[in-house]
């Protein structure tokens, strides 16, 4: 698969929805992830990210005018020992409390399915960062209609040993602009991993769509130590 720019397909389409880019820092050094929510309507962009322990959660900005909360309001990352949670809803609550009863990342899943947001039924995007030994390996799943029918949820998981410096995988709702949304198609997307926190912080953030971008999280984690630096954008301030 040809390595992509990432700033490159962050601005290719308007609304690539929700986004979970995963991979390793061109020093070999740090497991990398970003997460990223854009929005439309104005319930949607009515959001923040905050810190909640080892992890993040979206917030109303304004809580007076905070609609329906049961798809936007969830925590997209949680720490459950030495793995990294990533998504794009309450699925990694499922994860975390499934993987703590000895199921794994793949089995979690399979007891969920796509958002119910007829007629877009959004996938649902996932990720996972596991840290051992000074070794690190990552996956990440989608759950999808099967080409817009809610009959059925097709469900892919793709993982990745010992992934290369400065290089991740890109994975993102859906594939741009539409009505209905269209689902995000194929692999996730190779793509490149460049400089040090700051500096993949601002290339994400100042790639995507300014009209319809809300929050960003990233996080490096030092594959050696366990230890980790993030940083949080949110477009309300």
């Amino acid at each position: 698969m040809e390595k992509k720019a990432l700033e490159k397909e962050l601005s290719a389409t308007t609304y690539p929805g929700r986004g979970i880019v995963i991979g390793r820092s061109e020093d070999g050094k740090k497991a990398v992830t970003a997460y990223f929510i854009m929005g439309r309507s104005a319930n949607s962009r009515n959001r923040i990210f905050v810190e909640d322990g080892e992890g993040i959660r979206t917030q109303a900005f304004d809580e007076t005018k905070l609609e329906d909360p049961s798809l936007i309001i969830y925590a997209p990352v949680r720490v459950f020992g030495n793995k990294t949670i990533v998504t794009n809803g309450d699925q990694t609550d499922t994860i975390y409390d499934l993987m703590d009863k000895q199921q794994t990342f793949e089995q979690s899943l399979r007891t969920r399915e796509f958002e119910p947001d007829a007629p877009n039924y959004t996938p649902r995007i996932s990720g996972i960062m596991h840290i051992e030994n000074s070794g690190y390996n990552f996956a990440m799943s989608i759950l999808k209609s099967d080409n817009g029918n809610p009959d059925s949820c097709n469900r892919y998981t793709f993982a990745y040993s010992n992934p290369q410096a400065g290089e991740g995988r890109f994975i993102h709702t859906y594939m741009g602009d539409g009505n209905p949304l269209p689902s995000f198609e194929g692999e996730p997307v190779r793509v490149g991993i460049q400089g040090d926190i700051d500096a993949f912080t601002s290339l994400v953030w100042e790639h995507l769509n300014e009209e319809n971008k809300v929050s960003l999280f990233v996080r490096f984690i030092d594959i050696e130590t366990g230890e980790y630096e993030s940083r949080i954008v949110n477009k309300n301030k």
